[in-house]
C-alpha cells in the first residue's frame, strides 16, 4: 500500500462519470491504490464536488507474521478509529516494527468526505 492511498467507504457515492476500480479492504473500505490523493482531489474538484479534510486521524495497530498481515489488519481497523462519520479517507502513514516470528504495524488515514456541498451542515452527498 502506497502512501496518500485513498480509501473510500463501501457505498460511497461519487459524481456520476466516476467510478474508479474497487478492490474491497475488510467489510466496509476499498483503496484506490492506482490513484494518489491528490490526483483524485483533482478528478473530484474538476466534477464540480469536494473532498473535504476532517479533522483528527484515525491510528490503529496491526499484529501478523508476516509485514503485509500486520498492515493489512491495521488498515482494516484504522477506520473504525474515527469519531464522525466520513466516506472516505487517506493513507498518511505506516510504520512497522518487527520482532522474532510477528510484525506489528501502525498506520494513519486522515478522513476525507466526498460530496457535492463545500460544507459538512449540507452533507448531501448525491
Amino acid at each position: 500500500m502506497k502512501l496518500y492511498s485513498v480509501f473510500l467507504r463501501k457505498g460511497c457515492i461519487l459524481a456520476d462519470y466516476l467510478n474508479p476500480l474497487r478492490e474491497p479492504i475488510g467489510d466496509d473500505w476499498t483503496p484506490l491504490e492506482q490513484i494518489a490523493a491528490t490526483v483524485f482531489e483533482s478528478i473530484i474538484h474538476k466534477a464540480g464536488w469536494h473532498f473535504i479534510w476532517i479533522r483528527g486521524a484515525c491510528s490503529r495497530k496491526g499484529f501478523g507474521i508476516t509485514q503485509e498481515d500486520a498492515i493489512h489488519r491495521a488498515l482494516v481497523r484504522a477506520p473504525r478509529g474515527g469519531k464522525r462519520q466520513f466516506n472516505a479517507a487517506v493513507l498518511n502513514s505506516v510504520q512497522v516494527a518487527m520482532y522474532p516470528g510477528f510484525h506489528i504495524a501502525n498506520v494513519t488515514l486522515q478522513p476525507r468526505n466526498i460530496q457535492r456541498h463545500t460544507s459538512l451542515e449540507t452533507a448531501d452527498s448525491r
